[in-house]
This record gives C-alpha cells, sequence and structure tokens, in this order.
C-alpha cells in the first residue's frame, strides 16, 4: 500500500505551488545531445573484458551519439501527431555544445583541457553522414528545438586530476575515447564527473563562468540563434552562475523539483523549486513533472500507462506537463532494440495523450517560458 501511495504523493507535492493555466501544454526536454558517452559497441566489449561490470548502467550499454537512422525515425515518430494549434510534438534538445580532444589532453599529460564543438565530432562518428544538416531540418519543421545543457558533460577539472594522479578505470576509458563511467569506479564523494558544474570553490566558479560564456557563443554560433534556457548537467550547478547565464539572455533554468547545490566542503544540498518560480534575476525555472525514460526502468514497468499518469495530475493542478526524456533512450547504434522499444512507447504516449487531451499543445522549454511571461 505505502508503495503505491508514494508515487502519487510526490506528483501531486511537485505541482501544488507555481504557475498555473487553463492550457493543456506539453513539453518534452531530452538531455545529453551532441555529448559523448559509449563511442560504439566494439569499445564497450573492449572495456567489459578489462574486467569492468559496467552492464548495470544504461548510459554505458545504450547511449552515444545520435546517427542519421536514429534521427530519422525520431522525426518520423513526431510528425504522425499534431496537437490543436496543428504542431507536431516538439523534442526540446538539451545539447552539449563540445567534446574533448583526446589526443591534445594526452599531449599535455593531462595538465590541460582542450575541446572541439559537437558538430565536428559528429562528423568523426559519422564521416559518411551528415547528421547535423538532420538537426538543422529538424529545427526548420519544428519536430526539435535546441537549448543549452552546457558547453561538455565533463566536469573538467576532477576529471584531469583523476587522469592525472592515474586512476585506472578513467585511463583505461580514457584511452578507448570516453569518460562516463560508474561513479563507482573513481571516486568516494558526491561529486561526478559526469556534473560538469558540480563543486564549489572560487577558482572553479571563474572557470564554470568562462565555460558557460563560451558555451552559448557556441550556441549561437552553431544554432543561429541564442538559448533562452539552461539545464545543467546531472542537475547541478552553484546559484551563483544564474548572474552569467542572464548576462547571456538566458530567461529560463529548467530542472527538477529539487535544485543540487554544491557547497565548498564537497557535499551537495537542495533546493525546492517549482514551475513559474523567479530568481533575483527574474529567470524563470521550470519543473519536470512527468518521465518517459524506458532505457532505464524495468522493462516489466509501464512506463507509458505511468507518464500518462504524471500528465492527468499536472493537468488537474493546471500545470504544464514536462516530461523528462533523455537522449539514451532513442539511440540504437549499440543496441537497436533499445531505439525500437522507446520509439514504441514514445508513438503510444503521443497517441494516447491526444485522445485523452485533443485539445493538447505542444511546447518547447523556451516556448513555454516566454508563455509563462506573456501571461504574467
Amino acid at each position: 500500500m505505502i508503495h503505491q501511495i508514494k508515487p502519487i504523493l510526490s506528483r501531486n507535492i511537485t505541482n501544488v505551488w507555481g504557475w498555473r493555466t487553463s492550457r493543456k501544454i506539453v513539453v518534452i526536454e531530452s538531455d545529453d545531445w551532441g555529448s559523448i558517452r559509449m563511442p560504439n559497441k566494439d569499445v564497450y566489449d573492449a572495456y567489459k573484458n578489462l574486467g569492468y561490470n559496467i552492464d548495470s548502467s544504461p548510459y554505458c550499454k545504450y547511449d552515444t551519439l545520435a546517427n542519421t537512422e536514429d534521427l530519422n525515425a525520431l522525426f518520423e515518430i513526431l510528425r504522425m501527431f499534431k496537437g490543436r494549434d496543428g504542431r507536431h510534438p516538439k523534442f526540446t534538445f538539451n545539447t552539449v555544445m563540445a567534446n574533448p580532444i583526446f589526443k591534445e589532453i594526452r599531449k599535455s599529460d593531462y595538465s590541460e583541457y582542450f575541446y572541439e564543438p559537437f558538430p565536428e565530432t559528429l562528423n568523426r562518428y559519422y564521416p559518411n553522414e551528415n547528421v547535423f544538416k538532420l538537426w538543422k531540418q529538424g529545427i526548420d519543421e519544428k519536430l526539435i528545438q535546441p537549448q543549452f545543457h552546457g558547453r561538455e558533460h565533463v566536469h573538467v577539472h576532477s576529471w584531469l586530476a583523476h587522469l592525472s594522479r592515474g586512476n585506472k578505470p578513467l585511463l583505461d576509458a580514457f584511452q578507448m575515447g570516453f569518460w562516463g563511467i560508474p561513479k563507482t569506479f573513481y571516486e568516494k564523494s558526491n561529486i561526478s564527473i559526469q556534473a560538469a558544474f558540480g563543486s564549489y570553490d572560487l577558482q572553479q566558479l571563474e572557470f564554470y563562468r568562462e565555460n558557460i560564456r563560451e558555451g552559448l557563443q557556441l550556441f549561437e554560433d552553431i544554432f543561429g540563434f541564442k538559448s533562452k534556457t539552461f539545464i545543467p548537467s546531472n542537475y547541478t550547478y552553484p546559484e551563483e552562475l544564474n548572474s552569467g547565464l542572464h548576462d547571456c539572455g538566458v530567461i529560463g533554468i529548467q530542472g527538477m523539483r529539487k535544485q543540487k547545490i554544491p557547497q565548498e566542503n564537497a557535499s551537495l544540498i537542495t533546493k525546492v523549486i517549482y514551475t513559474g518560480k523567479r530568481n533575483e534575476y527574474q529567470q524563470r525555472y521550470t519543473v519536470r513533472n512527468a518521465m518517459l525514460e524506458p532505457s532505464q526502468m524495468p522493462k516489466r514497468m509501464d512506463n507509458v500507462g505511468e507518464c500518462l499518469k504524471d500528465i492527468g495530475n499536472s493537468f488537474l493542478w493546471h500545470k504544464p506537463a514536462i516530461i523528462n526524456s533523455h537522449r539514451v533512450n532513442y539511440v540504437g547504434s549499440i543496441d537497436k532494440e533499445n531505439r525500437i522499444r522507446s520509439l514504441s512507447m514514445l508513438k503510444n504516449l503521443l497517441y494516447q495523450i491526444i485522445k485523452k487531451w485533443p485539445e493538447v499543445e505542444f511546447l518547447s522549454s523556451d516556448e513555454l517560458v516566454d508563455v509563462m511571461n506573456e501571461e504574467h
């Protein structure tokens, strides 16, 4: 009985406070686009053969840069459906703008960091495909809307420090061109090297500020428009960064109900936020209150049914439904069945949403922030 009550309470608590609307708005926020994770199936097998048990990590098992087959398959599903206003469902592609240049970092003996814009990484991974051309097509068709997820998805100083100290699991991964291994392989603290802004000290803050400035400039250079919203990697960042984000045109912060904030003693505290809440720079927070994450959930779980309950509860409280659905669900070059299964669920979910709420409107994260600012 208790395990049945807990998700019901959680749904309602998330939606109690904040901005309300009579409109049925659905936003799909999808993190990690642009970032390296596991390069390919051969690398996955090779790393496992070194004795590392990574089967329990869905990000190691499935996640990699999306290729043209992945994007075409996703776009095909999105084109099947339209909301009340005739617009297709739109994925907010929360995008990491750059990836490490491993060769140059190795040359520096792990003392300096070098990066390349993510379209260059796409070209190296898939030299016979014009993957970024498909990104542009998706943007033009209003199927995807990129937003800023950071310059890279790695805590640069922590990663280089581990490599310099000779951490074997991370060095072995580095030699194969990745870093995203389970935290238990290298760290006993709260800090994950996946969290690009996951620690706190004055020196780090200045690095983070420059990181954000460079990342947002890359965003504008690559996409031709500014990102209005930001989602920190691993939902973790110091609030002192809000001023720099504001100066660069960011008016919305995506996140979960409990925002993780790093402290000087390497601990994390959490701060409760809600959709529509403003900070001192008048930036709006938006809080994810639904999820479709088949790759991370047990196969027996009714992912679509649970997501529909989340959406229904959002609408009951007159809130937009903001669905959390990471890239890992929609890539299939390592395991094709992963993508097929997730897309089948996405198709079913969109069908059920439109059937149950024909007045639904599909917005991207930046559009939602604009709507909130216009109505209040």
